[in-house]
Protein backbone atom coordinates (compact mmCIF):
# COMPACT_ATOMS: atom_id res chain seq x y z
CA UNK A 1 0.00 0.00 0.00
CA UNK A 2 1.29 3.79 -0.70
CA UNK A 3 0.27 7.07 0.22
CA UNK A 4 -1.53 9.60 -1.97
CA UNK A 5 0.55 12.40 -3.16
CA UNK A 6 -0.23 15.62 -4.99
CA UNK A 7 1.01 17.27 -7.86
CA UNK A 8 2.72 14.03 -8.89
CA UNK A 9 5.34 13.26 -6.21
CA UNK A 10 6.34 9.88 -5.65
CA UNK A 11 4.27 7.69 -3.94
CA UNK A 12 5.77 6.37 -0.10
CA UNK A 13 5.04 3.07 1.15
CA UNK A 14 2.96 3.46 4.51
CA UNK A 15 4.15 1.18 5.90
CA UNK A 16 7.77 2.50 5.99
CA UNK A 17 6.21 5.38 7.54
CA UNK A 18 4.38 3.79 10.41
CA UNK A 19 7.36 1.36 10.77
CA UNK A 20 9.56 4.54 11.06
CA UNK A 21 7.09 6.42 13.95
CA UNK A 22 6.69 3.26 15.36
CA UNK A 23 10.68 2.56 16.00
CA UNK A 24 11.68 6.64 16.74
CA UNK A 25 8.56 6.58 19.51
CA UNK A 26 9.38 3.16 20.49
CA UNK A 27 13.21 4.23 21.63
CA UNK A 28 11.91 7.78 22.69
CA UNK A 29 9.86 5.92 25.24
CA UNK A 30 11.91 3.78 26.55
CA UNK A 31 14.39 6.56 27.30
CA UNK A 32 10.92 8.27 29.35
CA UNK A 33 9.74 5.43 31.01
CA UNK A 34 13.36 4.30 32.22
CA UNK A 35 13.29 7.00 34.80
CA UNK A 36 9.50 6.01 35.43
CA UNK A 37 10.43 2.45 37.04
CA UNK A 38 13.89 3.80 38.18
CA UNK A 39 11.87 6.14 40.07
CA UNK A 40 9.75 3.33 41.77
CA UNK A 41 13.03 1.65 42.27
CA UNK A 42 16.00 3.15 42.95
CA UNK A 43 15.76 7.06 42.40
CA UNK A 44 14.68 7.62 45.78
CA UNK A 45 17.67 5.82 47.49
CA UNK A 46 19.77 7.38 45.45
CA UNK A 47 19.24 11.25 45.31
CA UNK A 48 16.91 11.75 48.04
CA UNK A 49 18.74 9.68 50.96
CA UNK A 50 18.08 12.61 53.31
CA UNK A 51 14.48 12.41 53.23
CA UNK A 52 12.71 9.54 55.48
CA UNK A 53 11.20 6.80 52.47
CA UNK A 54 7.61 8.20 52.38
CA UNK A 55 8.76 11.89 51.29
CA UNK A 56 11.64 10.35 49.87
CA UNK A 57 8.74 8.29 47.63
CA UNK A 58 7.21 11.60 46.63
CA UNK A 59 10.07 12.93 45.90
CA UNK A 60 11.30 10.83 43.20
CA UNK A 61 7.47 10.77 42.22
CA UNK A 62 7.83 14.78 42.14
CA UNK A 63 11.22 14.46 39.62
CA UNK A 64 9.28 11.90 37.79
CA UNK A 65 6.37 14.40 37.33
CA UNK A 66 8.52 17.27 36.40
CA UNK A 67 8.85 16.20 32.62
CA UNK A 68 5.18 16.11 32.42
CA UNK A 69 4.98 19.98 32.92
CA UNK A 70 7.43 20.46 30.42
CA UNK A 71 5.73 18.37 27.55
CA UNK A 72 3.26 21.09 27.16
CA UNK A 73 5.90 23.85 26.42
CA UNK A 74 7.57 21.18 24.12
CA UNK A 75 4.03 20.71 22.30
CA UNK A 76 3.92 24.14 21.05
CA UNK A 77 7.85 24.59 20.55
CA UNK A 78 7.82 21.35 18.35
CA UNK A 79 4.11 22.39 17.22
CA UNK A 80 4.93 25.92 16.15
CA UNK A 81 7.85 24.95 13.89
CA UNK A 82 6.08 21.20 13.37
CA UNK A 83 3.15 23.41 11.73
CA UNK A 84 5.49 26.22 10.11
CA UNK A 85 8.78 24.13 8.72
CA UNK A 86 7.92 20.53 8.63
CA UNK A 87 6.91 17.41 10.95
CA UNK A 88 10.00 15.45 10.00
CA UNK A 89 12.66 18.18 11.00
CA UNK A 90 11.04 18.18 14.57
CA UNK A 91 10.99 14.77 14.69
CA UNK A 92 14.67 14.46 14.64
CA UNK A 93 15.45 16.57 17.02
CA UNK A 94 13.29 15.85 19.58
CA UNK A 95 15.15 12.39 19.17
CA UNK A 96 18.51 14.52 19.28
CA UNK A 97 17.03 16.12 22.62
CA UNK A 98 15.59 12.83 24.25
CA UNK A 99 19.13 11.09 24.32
CA UNK A 100 20.94 13.99 25.67
CA UNK A 101 18.48 13.91 28.45
CA UNK A 102 18.06 10.54 28.90
CA UNK A 103 22.24 9.65 28.79
CA UNK A 104 22.92 12.28 31.34
CA UNK A 105 20.63 10.54 33.70
CA UNK A 106 23.18 7.46 33.70
CA UNK A 107 26.37 10.07 33.85
CA UNK A 108 24.79 12.19 36.75
CA UNK A 109 26.87 12.09 40.09
CA UNK A 110 24.50 10.72 43.33
CA UNK A 111 23.60 12.97 46.47
CA UNK A 112 26.37 11.10 48.14
CA UNK A 113 28.85 12.70 45.83
CA UNK A 114 27.94 16.31 45.32
CA UNK A 115 25.10 16.65 47.90
CA UNK A 116 22.03 18.90 46.85
CA UNK A 117 23.68 19.40 42.92
CA UNK A 118 22.43 15.86 42.56
CA UNK A 119 18.38 16.13 42.59
CA UNK A 120 18.84 19.76 40.62
CA UNK A 121 20.53 17.89 37.83
CA UNK A 122 18.30 15.15 37.48
CA UNK A 123 15.51 17.00 37.72
CA UNK A 124 17.13 19.22 34.97
CA UNK A 125 17.68 16.04 32.77
CA UNK A 126 14.04 15.12 33.38
CA UNK A 127 12.96 18.50 31.91
CA UNK A 128 14.70 17.86 28.88
CA UNK A 129 13.39 14.75 28.61
CA UNK A 130 9.58 16.05 28.95
CA UNK A 131 10.54 18.85 26.61
CA UNK A 132 11.66 16.10 24.00
CA UNK A 133 8.54 13.80 24.41
CA UNK A 134 6.23 17.00 24.16
CA UNK A 135 6.78 17.29 20.55
CA UNK A 136 7.47 13.85 19.66
CA UNK A 137 4.00 12.47 19.87
CA UNK A 138 2.22 14.42 17.75
CA UNK A 139 4.53 14.64 15.09
CA UNK A 140 5.28 10.73 15.09
CA UNK A 141 1.18 10.17 14.69
CA UNK A 142 1.01 12.78 12.37
CA UNK A 143 3.50 11.40 9.55
CA UNK A 144 1.65 8.17 9.87
CA UNK A 145 -1.85 9.47 10.03
CA UNK A 146 -0.81 12.04 6.92
CA UNK A 147 0.12 9.46 4.66
CA UNK A 148 -2.73 7.18 5.50
CA UNK A 149 -5.80 6.32 3.72
CA UNK A 150 -8.60 7.65 5.25
CA UNK A 151 -10.19 4.10 6.00
CA UNK A 152 -7.59 2.76 7.54
CA UNK A 153 -5.95 6.25 9.62
CA UNK A 154 -6.90 5.30 12.92
CA UNK A 155 -4.64 2.32 12.44
CA UNK A 156 -1.84 3.78 10.99
CA UNK A 157 -1.52 5.97 13.62
CA UNK A 158 -1.89 3.53 16.26
CA UNK A 159 1.59 2.35 15.12
CA UNK A 160 3.49 5.57 16.57
CA UNK A 161 1.34 4.55 19.93
CA UNK A 162 2.74 1.03 19.83
CA UNK A 163 5.81 2.16 19.87
CA UNK A 164 4.67 3.42 23.52
CA UNK A 165 4.11 0.34 25.33
CA UNK A 166 6.88 -1.42 23.40
CA UNK A 167 9.45 0.87 25.15
CA UNK A 168 7.60 0.33 28.27
CA UNK A 169 8.25 -3.14 27.44
CA UNK A 170 11.77 -2.74 26.43
CA UNK A 171 12.71 -0.04 29.90
CA UNK A 172 11.11 -3.01 32.21
CA UNK A 173 12.79 -5.65 30.93
CA UNK A 174 16.28 -3.78 31.42
CA UNK A 175 15.16 -3.41 34.86
CA UNK A 176 14.72 -7.02 35.68
CA UNK A 177 17.77 -8.07 34.26
CA UNK A 178 19.72 -5.19 36.14
CA UNK A 179 17.88 -6.21 39.52
CA UNK A 180 19.32 -9.12 39.37
CA UNK A 181 22.71 -8.20 39.59
CA UNK A 182 23.71 -8.37 43.48
CA UNK A 183 22.39 -5.02 45.35
CA UNK A 184 25.45 -3.13 45.92
CA UNK A 185 26.54 -3.47 42.10
CA UNK A 186 22.77 -2.52 40.97
CA UNK A 187 23.13 0.58 43.35
CA UNK A 188 26.38 2.20 42.45
CA UNK A 189 26.36 1.32 38.61
CA UNK A 190 24.17 -1.09 37.47
CA UNK A 191 20.76 1.54 37.33
CA UNK A 192 22.93 3.35 34.91
CA UNK A 193 23.55 1.12 32.43
CA UNK A 194 19.82 1.57 30.62
CA UNK A 195 19.92 5.12 30.68
CA UNK A 196 23.83 5.08 28.84
CA UNK A 197 22.53 2.60 26.31
CA UNK A 198 20.08 4.54 25.06
CA UNK A 199 22.39 6.92 22.95
CA UNK A 200 22.74 4.05 20.79
CA UNK A 201 19.34 2.81 20.67
CA UNK A 202 18.78 7.28 19.43
CA UNK A 203 21.92 6.27 17.06
CA UNK A 204 19.76 3.70 15.56
CA UNK A 205 16.44 6.10 15.49
CA UNK A 206 17.77 8.89 13.88
CA UNK A 207 19.00 6.71 11.44
CA UNK A 208 15.62 5.57 10.56
CA UNK A 209 14.08 8.87 10.81
CA UNK A 210 16.50 10.66 8.29
CA UNK A 211 15.20 8.50 5.72
CA UNK A 212 11.69 8.94 5.85
CA UNK A 213 9.45 11.82 3.97
CA UNK A 214 7.65 15.14 4.61
CA UNK A 215 3.87 14.35 5.00
CA UNK A 216 2.02 15.16 1.85
CA UNK A 217 -0.62 16.95 3.69
CA UNK A 218 1.82 19.61 4.85
CA UNK A 219 3.62 19.59 1.90
CA UNK A 220 0.46 21.16 0.08
CA UNK A 221 -0.23 23.93 2.37
CA UNK A 222 3.13 24.75 1.70
CA UNK A 223 2.66 24.78 -1.40
CA UNK A 224 -0.79 27.12 -1.37
CA UNK A 225 1.34 29.44 0.79
CA UNK A 226 -1.42 28.89 4.07
CA UNK A 227 1.62 27.70 6.34
CA UNK A 228 -0.02 29.56 10.02
CA UNK A 229 2.52 32.71 10.88
CA UNK A 230 1.74 31.84 14.92
CA UNK A 231 -0.20 28.26 15.39
CA UNK A 232 -0.67 28.61 19.04
CA UNK A 233 -2.41 32.38 18.47
CA UNK A 234 -4.72 30.79 15.84
CA UNK A 235 -5.57 28.13 18.11
CA UNK A 236 -6.67 30.41 20.34
CA UNK A 237 -8.92 31.85 18.45
CA UNK A 238 -10.59 29.33 15.96
CA UNK A 239 -9.98 25.99 17.89
CA UNK A 240 -10.42 26.61 21.22
CA UNK A 241 -13.51 23.90 22.16
CA UNK A 242 -11.05 21.26 19.92
CA UNK A 243 -7.92 21.59 22.74
CA UNK A 244 -10.45 21.62 25.31
CA UNK A 245 -12.19 18.26 23.88
CA UNK A 246 -8.75 16.75 23.69
CA UNK A 247 -7.41 17.52 27.17
CA UNK A 248 -10.99 15.64 28.91
CA UNK A 249 -10.71 12.95 26.10
CA UNK A 250 -7.07 12.60 27.39
CA UNK A 251 -7.98 12.02 31.17
CA UNK A 252 -8.87 8.37 31.63
CA UNK A 253 -5.76 6.74 29.47
CA UNK A 254 -3.12 8.99 31.54
CA UNK A 255 -4.81 8.24 34.71
CA UNK A 256 -5.12 4.59 33.85
CA UNK A 257 -1.54 3.85 32.75
CA UNK A 258 0.43 6.03 34.91
CA UNK A 259 -1.70 4.56 38.10
CA UNK A 260 -1.06 0.71 37.05
CA UNK A 261 2.76 1.36 35.45
CA UNK A 262 4.43 3.74 38.05
CA UNK A 263 2.68 4.01 41.79
CA UNK A 264 0.51 0.60 40.93
CA UNK A 265 3.97 -1.23 40.26
CA UNK A 266 5.31 0.39 43.88
CA UNK A 267 2.37 -0.68 45.61
CA UNK A 268 1.74 -3.97 44.84
CA UNK A 269 5.42 -5.15 45.31
CA UNK A 270 5.45 -3.60 48.71
CA UNK A 271 2.14 -6.11 49.25
CA UNK A 272 4.50 -9.17 48.52
CA UNK A 273 4.58 -9.59 44.95
CA UNK A 274 8.37 -8.28 44.85
CA UNK A 275 9.99 -5.81 42.07
CA UNK A 276 11.18 -8.69 40.08
CA UNK A 277 7.52 -10.07 39.89
CA UNK A 278 5.72 -6.54 39.51
CA UNK A 279 8.46 -5.80 36.45
CA UNK A 280 7.55 -9.22 34.99
CA UNK A 281 3.88 -8.22 35.39
CA UNK A 282 4.42 -5.27 33.61
CA UNK A 283 6.57 -6.64 30.95
CA UNK A 284 3.92 -9.08 30.15
CA UNK A 285 0.69 -6.04 30.44
CA UNK A 286 2.70 -3.68 28.08
CA UNK A 287 3.42 -6.75 25.59
CA UNK A 288 0.12 -8.09 25.38
CA UNK A 289 -0.96 -4.01 24.46
CA UNK A 290 1.41 -4.30 21.55
CA UNK A 291 -1.61 -5.99 19.64
CA UNK A 292 -4.68 -4.67 21.78
CA UNK A 293 -3.85 -0.92 20.75
CA UNK A 294 -3.89 -1.53 16.86
CA UNK A 295 -6.78 -3.82 17.52
CA UNK A 296 -8.52 -1.08 18.85
CA UNK A 297 -8.03 1.20 16.02
CA UNK A 298 -9.12 -1.34 13.76
CA UNK A 299 -12.29 -1.09 16.06
CA UNK A 300 -12.25 2.65 16.00
CA UNK A 301 -11.72 2.52 12.06
CA UNK A 302 -14.81 0.23 11.59
CA UNK A 303 -17.08 1.99 14.35
CA UNK A 304 -15.76 5.27 14.80
CA UNK A 305 -14.06 6.80 17.62
CA UNK A 306 -16.30 7.83 19.65
CA UNK A 307 -17.42 4.27 20.70
CA UNK A 308 -14.39 2.82 21.11
CA UNK A 309 -13.24 5.02 23.19
CA UNK A 310 -16.69 5.31 25.36
CA UNK A 311 -16.30 2.10 25.87
CA UNK A 312 -12.83 2.24 27.16
CA UNK A 313 -14.08 5.52 29.86
CA UNK A 314 -16.99 3.31 30.60
CA UNK A 315 -15.22 0.03 31.47
CA UNK A 316 -12.80 2.17 33.27
CA UNK A 317 -15.06 3.43 35.92
CA UNK A 318 -16.56 0.05 36.58
CA UNK A 319 -13.08 -1.83 36.89
CA UNK A 320 -10.86 0.66 38.91
CA UNK A 321 -12.04 -1.11 42.59
CA UNK A 322 -11.24 -4.39 40.98
CA UNK A 323 -8.02 -3.43 39.64
CA UNK A 324 -6.88 -2.34 43.34
CA UNK A 325 -8.25 -4.93 45.18
CA UNK A 326 -6.28 -7.30 42.71
CA UNK A 327 -3.21 -5.26 43.09
CA UNK A 328 -3.38 -5.45 46.72
CA UNK A 329 -3.94 -9.22 46.59
CA UNK A 330 0.26 -9.66 47.34
CA UNK A 331 0.66 -12.15 44.68
CA UNK A 332 1.88 -12.28 41.43
CA UNK A 333 -0.96 -14.24 39.73
CA UNK A 334 -3.74 -11.05 40.72
CA UNK A 335 -1.23 -8.61 40.41
CA UNK A 336 -0.58 -9.70 36.57
CA UNK A 337 -4.42 -10.28 36.46
CA UNK A 338 -4.80 -6.47 37.41
CA UNK A 339 -2.12 -4.85 34.59
CA UNK A 340 -3.63 -6.62 32.09
CA UNK A 341 -6.81 -5.21 32.84
CA UNK A 342 -5.57 -1.75 33.33
CA UNK A 343 -2.99 -1.76 30.40
CA UNK A 344 -3.50 -4.54 27.75
CA UNK A 345 -7.86 -3.61 28.19
CA UNK A 346 -9.00 -0.12 29.46
CA UNK A 347 -6.18 1.78 28.32
CA UNK A 348 -5.21 0.07 24.62
CA UNK A 349 -9.26 0.74 24.30
CA UNK A 350 -8.66 4.56 25.31
CA UNK A 351 -5.49 5.09 23.58
CA UNK A 352 -6.01 3.44 20.41
CA UNK A 353 -8.44 5.12 18.58
CA UNK A 354 -7.07 8.67 20.29
CA UNK A 355 -4.19 9.33 17.74
CA UNK A 356 -6.57 9.91 15.16
CA UNK A 357 -9.27 11.38 17.14
CA UNK A 358 -7.17 14.27 18.27
CA UNK A 359 -5.65 14.65 14.97
CA UNK A 360 -9.30 15.11 13.33
CA UNK A 361 -9.88 17.81 15.97
CA UNK A 362 -7.86 20.25 14.06
CA UNK A 363 -7.22 21.47 10.44
CA UNK A 364 -3.75 20.64 8.62
CA UNK A 365 -2.10 23.85 8.83
CA UNK A 366 -2.80 23.68 12.46
CA UNK A 367 -2.74 19.90 13.28
CA UNK A 368 0.63 19.55 14.95
CA UNK A 369 0.35 22.47 17.23
CA UNK A 370 -3.20 21.72 18.60
CA UNK A 371 -2.61 17.93 18.74
CA UNK A 372 0.18 18.57 20.81
CA UNK A 373 -1.06 21.17 23.11
CA UNK A 374 -4.35 19.52 23.60
CA UNK A 375 -2.18 15.84 24.52
CA UNK A 376 0.09 17.83 26.42
CA UNK A 377 -1.90 20.03 28.60
CA UNK A 378 -3.88 16.92 29.40
CA UNK A 379 -0.83 15.00 29.68
CA UNK A 380 0.59 17.74 32.40
CA UNK A 381 -2.80 17.81 34.38
CA UNK A 382 -3.60 13.86 34.56
CA UNK A 383 -0.04 11.94 33.86
CA UNK A 384 2.23 13.64 35.54
CA UNK A 385 0.96 14.17 38.63
CA UNK A 386 -0.86 10.92 39.31
CA UNK A 387 1.93 8.66 41.09
CA UNK A 388 2.75 11.50 43.08
CA UNK A 389 -1.14 12.22 44.36
CA UNK A 390 -1.66 8.44 44.18
CA UNK A 391 1.03 7.90 46.86
CA UNK A 392 -0.23 11.15 48.63
CA UNK A 393 -3.49 9.84 48.81
CA UNK A 394 -2.65 6.17 50.05
CA UNK A 395 -0.71 7.64 52.90
CA UNK A 396 -3.17 10.14 53.58
CA UNK A 397 -5.99 7.23 53.87
CA UNK A 398 -4.08 4.13 54.17
CA UNK A 399 -6.76 2.49 51.73
CA UNK A 400 -7.19 2.10 48.14
CA UNK A 401 -10.45 3.78 47.67
CA UNK A 402 -9.68 7.58 46.87
CA UNK A 403 -7.30 6.25 44.29
CA UNK A 404 -9.93 4.17 43.15
CA UNK A 405 -12.26 7.47 42.85
CA UNK A 406 -9.26 9.58 41.05
CA UNK A 407 -9.43 6.59 37.90
CA UNK A 408 -13.17 6.86 38.42
CA UNK A 409 -13.01 10.64 37.42
CA UNK A 410 -10.72 10.13 34.92
CA UNK A 411 -12.99 7.77 33.19
CA UNK A 412 -15.56 10.34 33.61
CA UNK A 413 -13.96 13.33 31.94
CA UNK A 414 -12.93 11.02 29.13
CA UNK A 415 -17.16 10.32 28.80
CA UNK A 416 -17.49 14.29 28.65
CA UNK A 417 -14.47 15.01 26.40
CA UNK A 418 -16.08 12.40 23.88
CA UNK A 419 -19.49 13.36 24.08
CA UNK A 420 -18.68 17.10 23.15
CA UNK A 421 -17.00 15.89 20.12
CA UNK A 422 -18.27 15.43 16.69
CA UNK A 423 -17.50 11.53 15.09
CA UNK A 424 -14.36 12.39 12.92
CA UNK A 425 -13.54 9.36 11.22
CA UNK A 426 -14.90 10.37 7.93
CA UNK A 427 -12.83 13.71 7.72
CA UNK A 428 -10.44 13.68 4.79
CA UNK A 429 -7.00 15.35 4.94
CA UNK A 430 -5.73 14.74 1.50
CA UNK A 431 -8.16 14.88 -1.62
CA UNK A 432 -6.13 12.28 -4.31
CA UNK A 433 -8.14 13.86 -6.82
CA UNK A 434 -7.12 17.61 -6.66
CA UNK A 435 -4.79 17.32 -4.06
CA UNK A 436 -6.60 19.72 -1.76
CA UNK A 437 -6.70 19.23 2.06
CA UNK A 438 -10.43 18.73 2.56
CA UNK A 439 -10.14 18.82 6.41
CA UNK A 440 -14.46 18.54 6.40
CA UNK A 441 -16.30 15.96 8.60
CA UNK A 442 -18.27 14.27 5.76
Amino acid sequence: MTTDTAHGQATVPIRRIALASFIGTCIEYFDFFIFSTASALVINKLFFPALDPLAGTLAAFAAFGVAFFMRPFGGMLFGHFGDRIGRKRMLVLSLLIMGVGTASVGLLPTYAQIGVWAPILLVVSRMLQGLAVGGEWSGAVLLAAEHAPPSRRAFFSSWPQVGIPAGLVMSSAVFYFVGLMPKDAMMSWGWRLPFLASAVLVGIGLYVRLRIDESPAFREVRERGEVAKFPALELVRTAKKSVVIALLAHAGNSVVFYMASVFGLKYAAERGTGSSGMLLALIVAAALQVVTIPLSAVLADRYGRRPVMAVGAVLTVILAFPVFWLLGAGHFLPSLVALVLAISVLHALLYGPEASFLLELFETRLRYTGSAVGYQIGSMLFSGPTPFIAAALFAWAQSIWPLAAYMILSGVLTVIGVAMAKETRAIEFVSARSGEALDKVE
